[in-house]
């Protein structure tokens, strides 16, 4: 098969729906193998950073919730920072990123990164040009310096078709439990497709290193891309199975009994409406 038929295979089977079935089924033990993961990670002391990056709705915080839903959030750090500050904005670049790295047994999740220079801070002015060729120059020897140190460093970026883009969007804003997910920058970003993609292209031709190469995840089918990217991180892993001692619950001391549940009696419940 040629490469242009095996890309627009990929393609299209990754706009096939996925039967919710086979979805929950595949998601929970993908969801296993995490948990697994887990205690390897906390049993060797591994460090790792996942940085999530991509268009707006391209559904980094769905594919976030899926990998972390099932897994302590002392072992599993979601980081997804705000504008900067006044103060931050007079500090080192990678400075307020630096302080959420992982410790010992810890994988920090980034919801959108240090990539922001390269990406929205470019396309809508927010750094100068010399800030943003200082760092573009500068990022991949940030990484090496993290992967010397020990850091695993993976980087995902989410790609969505303009169409999709536009249907999530116009859910969005017909949704009002969705309707905050939209922001002016969002509707910006919109109108600047081609920016981004010039941006996102210049930042892939400058960060895709050995040492921290560039995965693209198809997000145009939410479900097949959250278990294609989560079988992809566990692919990643060179864990293995930390065999557990298997507890046993102890019997409830009866020593000093007393009727615990009317001592509540007298407190403010709330109401029962369900």
């Amino acid at each position: 098969m040629s490469a242009d038929n095996s890309k627009k295979k990929n393609k299209h089977h990754n706009s096939e729906k996925l039967d919710a079935k086979t979805y929950k089924k595949e998601l929970e033990r993908l969801q296993t193998e995490l948990a697994i993961m887990q205690d390897w990670i906390k049993a060797t002391g591994h460090r790792m950073v996942i940085v999530f990056e991509g268009r707006d709705a391209a559904g980094k915080g769905g594919m976030i919730r899926r990998i972390t839903e099932r897994v302590s959030s002392r072992v599993f750090r979601i980081v997804a920072l705000p504008a900067p500050s006044d103060r931050e904005k007079t500090q080192l670049y990678v400075q307020r990123y630096i302080q959420h790295l992982p410790a010992a047994g810890e994988i920090v999740l980034f919801d959108r990164s240090w990539y922001n220079r390269l990406g929205v801070e470019r396309v809508m002015g927010f750094c100068s040009d010399k800030e943003y060729f200082q760092f573009i120059g500068n990022c991949t020897e940030f990484e090496q310096a993290l992967v010397e140190d020990g850091i695993q460093v993976i980087k995902y970026w989410l790609t969505v078709s303009n169409k999709e883009q536009q249907k999530r969007f116009e859910a969005r804003i017909n949704d009002p439990m969705r309707q905050w997910k939209l922001s002016p920058m969002d509707t910006e970003a919109r109108c600047r497709w081609f920016d981004y993609s010039r941006a996102r292209d210049a930042m892939l031709d400058a960060t895709d290193s050995a040492h921290a190469p560039w995965h693209i995840v198809r997000t145009d089918n939410k479900k097949r891309g959250r278990l294609n990217c989560i079988s992809h991180l566990l692919s990643m892993v060179p864990y293995e199975n930390i065999k557990r001692e298997k507890v046993k619950l102890p019997d409830r001391d009866q020593s000093d009994q007393y009727d615990d549940v009317a001592a509540l009696e007298c407190r403010n419940f709330v109401p029962e409406k369900y």
